[in-house]
């Protein structure tokens, strides 16, 4: 998430999560059960399948089920190992399928590289939430070239036609001769690094920029599973999504067995135009199929400039393949979506966010308007799949049914990181209000749910939220217009409790699997027993509160 600072600044705070935990009854509403345990036989199952990825070199998709699995059983440290060694292996299939990262490796100078890690290693000294620790922080950018050793993308750029086994020796060498447990300061991390190029260069002809990037990536990505390196592309992705727009297709992506499932296609996207539909599979992509050049080439291989095209192989469910001709062009992403009455007698009305952006909180507030002049007496907000975004916007949003008091609170190394979010009672929406969380519901989602469960404002219904609890800056770098995302402080619900790795706790929890769900809900009028359930909740919170129509805000 973000905080207030704009573009021009040094930094965008961005927000990463939020968890709370409160009694579990508001407004009046039946006790529901806590959260059933965790089914141990769904657990080892999700790690089986991780590393049967692993040993198919699908690193994405195995880290994909080590996350998950995290989120079923909490904290666990032997399944943080397989998460960060998976995350090791895919960022750099990533980077080398990313044509900005290949030109930094192959334009940059060796004294350019020395400067960017230089300025990675100052930005974590003087911002990161913790105080780093240097010879750890050296070993970890040793570690990241170990495993660019072992990955075809980073041997096909700068290993031709080197010997497997002399590459091994070279990794046995570095690991004994490249002595970072020496290392107590940032300069003598830099001195590392560049001994390491040098041997590297030495013994196997590879571009001291090559190794010394490789410290860089890995530093950033070892301190905490939100700390990241940033290629000119990814910065120039992160300040599409701050915006709400890009150019592309229009769809979201999810790699699932060896093709690009997409998970949602936006409406009125050159995707949608072209017939492409959530559900879909893109199974080629200009004749190159995804299975053998892997999904995160394939992927890659759909961005492009705007006003060009890509010819993609497209699997529907129950049907033939397809080919579609898509042309790129800039993506509005909406943030407020699907806005209507849910339920026309009791005048429900329901929306999505799907992210948090800068225009979330006007978008938001006329969707208010649009409902309560269409009659609206309670409001279901839905939160489900959201990852989050800018952390102001979060707050601003809060505000809209919040009176007063504190919102989020942020508190970091430095003071300058320690600040207090808080409503004002001007422009308050008084409506009966129920939010829908899943356990994708990550950073801003968790500040703008635990926020209205804090306060009592509302009903919190569905599963247990992603559990992220720390605060993100954006730093745009010196060198070759690259970034970092950098933890830069932890926040706290409005009632001082830390929700990261516990999640904001629903009120009424709706487990969605073959197993009867918790709550009272016994059908499913839509399919959706989550949905369903917020319904519930919200004619129960008309009753309590003894609704007369009166929703319109304070002033």
């Amino acid at each position: 998430m973000h905080t207030v600072n704009e573009f021009k600044k040094s930094a965008i705070a961005l927000l990463i999560a939020l968890i709370f935990l409160a009694p579990a009854t508001t407004f009046g509403q039946v006790r529901i059960p806590d959260e059933a345990r965790i089914d141990d036989a769904a657990f080892r199952e999700v790690i089986a399948n991780g590393e049967q990825l692993e040993r198919q070199g699908r690193w994405g998709e195995a880290l994909t089920h080590y996350e998950d699995a995290l989120r079923l059983h909490g904290h666990d440290t032997s399944v943080q190992r397989k998460a960060n060694l998976a995350r090791l292996h895919y960022d750099v299939g990533r980077r080398y399928t990313d044509q900005s990262y290949v030109r930094s490796v192959q334009q940059m100078t060796r004294e350019d590289a020395l400067k960017l890690y230089d300025e990675v290693l100052r930005k974590i000294q003087s911002s990161y939430v913790d105080s780093p620790r240097w010879s750890e922080v050296s070993r970890e950018g040793l570690k990241q070239l170990d495993v660019a050793l072992k990955e075809d993308a980073f041997n096909r750029k700068n290993l031709k036609s080197v010997d497997q086994n002399r590459i091994d020796q070279i990794r046995q060498m570095l690991n004994a001769n490249v002595k970072w447990q020496d290392v107590t300061t940032p300069q003598q991390a830099v001195e590392t690094a560049n001994y390491a190029a040098e041997l590297m260069w030495q013994n196997l002809g590879v571009a001291p920029t090559a190794t010394i990037l490789e410290f860089a990536c890995g530093t950033a990505a070892t301190l905490d599973p939100y700390t990241s390196f940033l290629t000119q592309d990814q910065l120039t992705e992160v300040y599409s999504q701050i915006e709400g727009n890009f150019v592309g297709l229009g769809v979201e992506l999810k790699a699932d067995s060896g093709n690009l499932l997409i998970v949602h296609a936006i409406d009125g996207s050159p995707a949608h135009q072209a017939g492409i539909r959530s559900g879909d599979r893109i199974v080629a992509v200009d004749g190159q199929r995804t299975e053998v050049v892997s999904t995160d080439k394939a992927a890659d291989m759909l961005k492009g400039p705007i006003g060009s095209t890509v010819r993609v192989t497209i699997l529907s469910p129950n049907q033939q393949p397809r080919e579609v001709v898509v042309r790129r062009d800039r993506v509005e992403v909406p943030s407020v979506d699907n806005i209507h009455l849910v339920d026309q007698q009791s005048k429900i009305g329901y929306l999505k966010i799907t992210s948090f952006q800068k225009n979330t909180p006007a978008d938001l507030s006329r969707a208010l308007w649009q409902l309560h002049r269409d009659g609206m007496r309670a409001l279901v907000i839905d939160l489900r799949g959201n990852p989050g975004g800018l952390l102001t916007a979060s707050v601003d949003m809060v505000d809209l049914f919040v009176e007063q008091g504190t919102i989020v609170s942020t508190r970091g190394r430095n003071a300058r990181e320690d600040f207090d979010y808080t409503a004002h009672m001007p422009g308050t929406w008084r409506v009966p209000l129920v939010v829908l969380i899943d356990s994708n519901s990550a950073s801003a989602s968790e500040i703008f749910a635990g926020a209205i469960r804090d306060h009592r404002r509302g009903t919190v219904v569905g599963q247990r939220s992603y559990g992220k609890g720390s605060v993100q800056g954006i730093f745009p770098l010196a060198t070759g217009g690259t970034g970092l995302r950098l933890t830069t402080a932890k926040f706290f619900s409005p009632s001082g409790r830390a929700i990261s790795r516990n999640g904001v706790l629903p009120d009424v929890n709706v487990r969605v699997a073959a197993k009867p769900s918790l709550t009272e809900v016994k059908t499913t009028q839509n399919g959706d027993p989550v949905m369903d359930a917020g319904v519930v909740a919200a004619r129960q919170l008309l009753g309590v509160a003894g609704i007369s129509g009166r929703t319109q805000d304070q002033r």
